[in-house]
């Protein structure tokens, strides 16, 4: 056992944070997510039965946010056809978090568009995969360095 590791991070997962180097990207994958096919040059780490924003919190308090980009916290922008139809409380929650780890808070997050997003999640180290019900609920993070 270890002191100060939130339990919801495996060995698996500490051992991937670790790995990853400034500017490794990481996403957190909501329950849709097509993981395994975004995921096809990544590593693949599973984490059913949690949601989206506990895993990110956890995450956070280890893994140090880049600050040599404007927004190192990526979010997935809905599409024009979801524009006023599907509600995003959820990103509300991520800003929020982002802000208790990190000193820009908000200003660290940014929206992209969603096949950008796929475009983007091919390229990261790591993809978790969730049983987040929330859609729209992907989010990347860029490492920086400590």
């Amino acid at each position: 056992m270890l002191k100060n590791i939130p339990p919801i991070l495996s060995p698996e997962l500490l051992k991937v944070l670790c790995e990853m180097g400034h500017s490794d990207r990481i996403c957190i994958a909501d329950g849709n997510f097509p993981t395994e096919t975004m995921g096809k040059d990544a590593i693949v780490i599973r984490m059913d039965g949690h949601g989206v924003p506990e895993i990110l919190d956890a995450i956070l308090t280890l893994f140090p946010l880049d600050t040599y980009v404007e927004k190192p916290v990526t979010l997935m922008e809905l599409m024009e056809r979801d524009r006023g139809r599907i509600k995003t409380e959820i990103w509300d929650t991520y800003r929020e978090i982002v802000a208790k780890h990190d000193a820009r808070g908000a200003e660290a997050v940014g929206n992209i568009d969603r096949f950008d997003f796929y475009e983007e999640a091919k390229k990261c180290y790591c993809i978790i995969a969730t049983s987040e019900t929330a859609v729209y609920a992907n989010v990347m993070l860029q490492k920086g360095v400590v």
